[in-house]
Formats: C-alpha cells, sequence, structure tokens
C-alpha cells in the first residue's frame, strides 16, 4: 500500500538530507520518482543539503498540481514515488492533492518539513500534512540550542535582532551570511526569552 509520510524537523535538522538520500534509496532499486521543492536556499528547480548535496527538482508554485503532474510524467512509464521538500510552503489543497495521488495513484509520497513558523504558529501545509498523513515521523537528527539544548523551535533575526512578528514565509538560512534576514534555532525557554546565541553573547 502506497502512504503519505510527513518527515517533520526543525531547521538543520537534516530534512534535505534526508530527501535526496531517500530518493537515491529508490532509484537504486529501479524505482522512478520526482522531485518536488519550494523556496530552496539554493534557489529555484534544486533540493540542496547544507552538506553540499544537491539535486535538479520541480519547482512549486501556488498553482501546481500535483495530481496533474504525475499524470503527465506516467506518459513516459510508471511513477512509484515522490520527494517534496520544503513542503510546509505548499498550500493545504496541494496537500489534499498529495493525498489522492497516494489513495488513487498509488504512488508514496514522502514530504519534509517544518512543522512551525518563527512565531511558534503551525504552517498551513504542514498543519494538513499532519492532519492527512499516514505516519508522521520527527527527524532523529537533533539540531542544538546555542545553549546545547535539544533545538525545537526556529527563530527569525533581521540585522542579528530576533523578530516576533512578520510575513510567514520569508527565505534565509541559518548561516552567518545570511544577509538582513537569518534563522537561529533554539530551545523552547530561549524562544520565549528572545535570546540568541548574539543576545547570550553580549550578557557574557
Amino acid at each position: 500500500m502506497a502512504e503519505l509520510v510527513f518527515f517533520s524537523g526543525t531547521m538543520d535538522s537534516g530534512k534535505s538530507t534526508l530527501a535526496l538520500q531517500v530518493d537515491h534509496n529508490h532509484r537504486a532499486r529501479g524505482r522512478r520518482g520526482l522531485l518536488f521543492t519550494r523556496d530552496d536556499r539554493a534557489g529555484a528547480d534544486t533540493i540542496s543539503s547544507r552538506l553540499g548535496l544537491r539535486r535538479p527538482a520541480h519547482e512549486v508554485t501556488s498553482s501546481t498540481d500535483f495530481e496533474a503532474e504525475v499524470a503527465r510524467a506516467a506518459a513516459a512509464g510508471p511513477i512509484d514515488y515522490l520527494v517534496c521538500d520544503e513542503a510546509q510552503f505548499y498550500g493545504p489543497e496541494q496537500v489534499e492533492q498529495l493525498a489522492r495521488v497516494v489513495d488513487e495513484a498509488g504512488v508514496d509520497v514522502y514530504a519534509f518539513g517544518i512543522t512551525s513558523d518563527f512565531r511558534t504558529r503551525l504552517f498551513p501545509g504542514s498543519a494538513r500534512l499532519v492532519e492527512l498523513a499516514d505516519r508522521v515521523q520527527v527527524l532523529q537528527v537533533e539540531a542544538l540550542c546555542w545553549c546545547g539544548a535539544r533545538a525545537t523551535h526556529n527563530a527569525r533575526t533581521v540585522d542579528g535582532t530576533m523578530v516576533v512578528e512578520g510575513e510567514q514565509v520569508v527565505v534565509g538560512d541559518v548561516s552567518a551570511d545570511a544577509g538582513v534576514v537569518g534563522y537561529e534555532v533554539l530551545c523552547r525557554r530561549h524562544h520565549m526569552r528572545r535570546e540568541t546565541a548574539a543576545v547570550a553573547a553580549r550578557s557574557d
């Protein structure tokens, strides 16, 4: 039986690395799949990992219809699976399309994404995945807060200062050269205190 599986974790927990590993494992067994992503840090049409891995992928937009994409690709041969990275950015109706791809076409769907945003609010796409997925798996690679505790929350920084208001989707990264908008993973305690690594360093 085909499944819709949602792999969830904070930023920096290896979601894209696992997405590429899943694709590699299935291709190595002769299965044919499609890769999708939206707003990857490396740019359009790419799934990239902070470890340096990357693969071409179909860029998801607000008008992407996954059922149509699978039907179109199936004209050249059966599609066995989809790997869907940055799934938190998909619309709820697109997640419903993915569920129908599983149920009606018998295609496995492996979705990877962040559950909640920098305000600790659920992304609509992630919320729908939690509601519809056959399985939700929390990634076993734990990102760490600057204090060494398990990181459970994503923080957005603007010019180095943590913010809790603004547009839900602003593309950035956890690297130091992310520019004006950056992200940092924190434990709940330090997220609620708005105490980033930079704030902690200044208070030492």
